[in-house]
């Protein structure tokens, strides 16, 4: 085999590979299922845009192939109808509990927690009582460690809530339930003592953190 033909065959090779790359990339069944692995993950409501970066597909198929996910979900495909739904929630997608099985859900989710909470749990509970509202990413500048599995805690505790999602960046903001007032044995969060006498020089902490 000659040296031209050697370099024929690798250049045949690799623009079949590029086919069936690109064919792969706009495939309904393979964005749907590339989908599905991505939306299983996320913690925030991700753009269109987000999700074919994440997928490698272009908008045109990612967006088909979420309304395609949505009618099935929701069973209107002849399929039953999940018990989650894909929602689209501040310009971004996600998938959420549907709200019928909220009860069942924080019931089997508090009977499988522990009954005390983690230091790192109680240090995430109080800056969000304190800074209320605030996203999570702004949580963990504040702390300076990833927070993602201290707030889905939280959440399942029921000590914490979704206030409202951003609508420019999809960043979820979080506030505390009564359920802490109970717990602390409190009536308002103005019984919460001041924070700067906590601080080392009483002035900085949570407000530089939140600036960063």
């Amino acid at each position: 085999m000659t040296a031209d033909t050697r370099a024929e065959q690798e250049t045949d090779a690799a623009a079949s590979a590029s086919r069936d790359e690109e064919l792969r990339a706009q495939d309904p069944v393979s964005v749907a299922r590339r989908l599905e692995a991505i939306l299983l993950v996320i913690e925030e409501p991700q753009s269109l845009v987000a999700l074919a970066a994440a997928v490698g597909s272009p908008v045109a198929a990612v967006r088909q192939a979420v309304e395609g996910l949505v009618e099935d979900y929701d069973g209107r495909t002849g399929g039953p109808r999940r018990g989650f739904e894909l929602r689209e929630v501040g310009g971004g997608w996600r998938l959420y509990v549907r709200a019928e099985h909220d009860d069942v859900v924080s019931e089997f989710v508090n009977t499988q927690a522990p009954s005390r909470l983690s230091q790192a749990a109680l240090e995430t509970l109080a800056v969000i009582a304190y800074k209320q509202p605030v996203s999570r990413s702004q949580v963990a500048s504040i702390r300076a460690v990833n927070v993602d599995s201290v707030v889905r805690t939280l959440l399942a505790r029921g000590l914490i809530t979704e206030a409202f999602t951003d609508a420019e960046t999809g960043a979820i903001h979080y506030e505390t339930t009564d359920a802490l007032l109970i717990n602390l044995g409190i009536n308002s969060l103005d019984e919460l003592p001041h924070i700067s006498p906590l601080l080392e020089d009483g002035a900085e902490g949570f407000d530089e953190g939140i600036a960063r």
